[in-house]
């Protein structure tokens, strides 16, 4: 039972987490905090927190529950903000997409508590945030990756782990430069695409008219194109590396597929379309969850 949880980011992922463990009867007490007063007091009405704290450090003093759940472009100043407010026994998790840049704005910030901080990537989301959509059963099912380091406390992973499998979560571990490796992949490049996809046709004279015609496979294709542009940013400027690596992977692959087009070559059209087709058909039925 969590006596108390200190939640900064009362939106989509941390008012879900909040709801997730209250239904579950797991926590006593919510303390929330975020820099917009109205979305706290929002998260208030929709029974996500039960106090709206003024500042971060206060929404953590007393705490033995923190989940940080704001921009990574936030991380480091966050963590200074609730430094003193942490005690050895704290766990500390946050739920961001890149973990590389987030482990060491933690090390920065949470300087001799840095042990306490257990880094956590939920992969579940919508293309909608806010926390008007969050729901508790969101993390029922979907993955949650840990990428604790050397001076992660053993302890506090475990802890994180039973936390989060008692919301419904299958917990995996990884390092950190695993992790982000393998959402440039699957998560943030495809997020990439899906927005140059639609800019590429917007930018086109005829680009409204082609829009209207759109039909279910668009939608599905370009559904990730409607998140949060400042969160995808700060993802895509964290993770650049993997991302521009990923990116020349694809060109690659695409140009490919090109020159098969360009030249007629329809056996071999066939074939790499086939591929893609059985890999997507394995992945499907291996039962994996989709990175958002």
């Amino acid at each position: 039972m969590v006596e108390q949880l200190g939640l900064i980011g009362c939106g989509l992922i941390g008012g879900s987490f909040s709801l997730a463990l209250k239904k579950a009867k797991l926590v006593k007490r919510v303390v929330g905090y975020s820099k917009s007063p109205s979305t706290t007091e929002r998260a208030k009405q929709l029974g996500a927190i039960d106090v709206a704290a003024p500042s971060a450090l206060l929404a953590v003093s007393g705490a033995d529950l923190v989940l940080i759940a704001v921009p990574v472009s936030a991380s480091e100043a966050t963590f200074k903000a609730i430094r003193h407010g942490i005690s050895d026994g704290t766990l500390v998790m946050d739920v961001g997409s890149t973990k590389g840049d987030v482990i060491e704005a933690a090390r920065r910030g949470l300087q001799e508590q840095f042990g306490c901080f257990v880094p956590a990537h939920p992969i579940a989301g919508k293309e909608v945030s806010g926390i008007e959509h969050a729901e508790a059963g969101l993390f029922k099912g979907r993955q949650v990756v840990l990428t604790p380091v050397k001076a992660t406390r053993r302890s506090l992973v475990q802890t994180a782990t039973r936390t989060w499998t008692a919301v419904g979560a299958d917990v995996v571990q990884m390092s950190h430069e695993d992790h982000d490796s393998a959402f440039a992949a699957v998560s943030h490049l495809p997020h990439l695409l899906a927005f140059a996809f639609i800019n590429g046709i917007a930018g086109q004279e005829n680009g409204e008219r082609f829009l209207r015609l759109a039909g279910p496979g668009f939608r599905d294709f370009s559904r990730i194109a409607a998140s949060d542009p400042a969160v995808w940013r700060d993802i895509l400027l964290a993770n650049r590396e993997q991302v521009l690596a990923q990116a020349r992977s694809f060109r690659e692959a695409l140009e490919s597929l090109e020159l098969m087009v360009a030249t007629g070559d329809a056996t071999g059209l066939e074939n790499a379309i086939e591929s893609a087709r059985r890999v997507r058909t394995q992945w499907q039925s291996g039962g994996a969850t989709t990175a958002d």
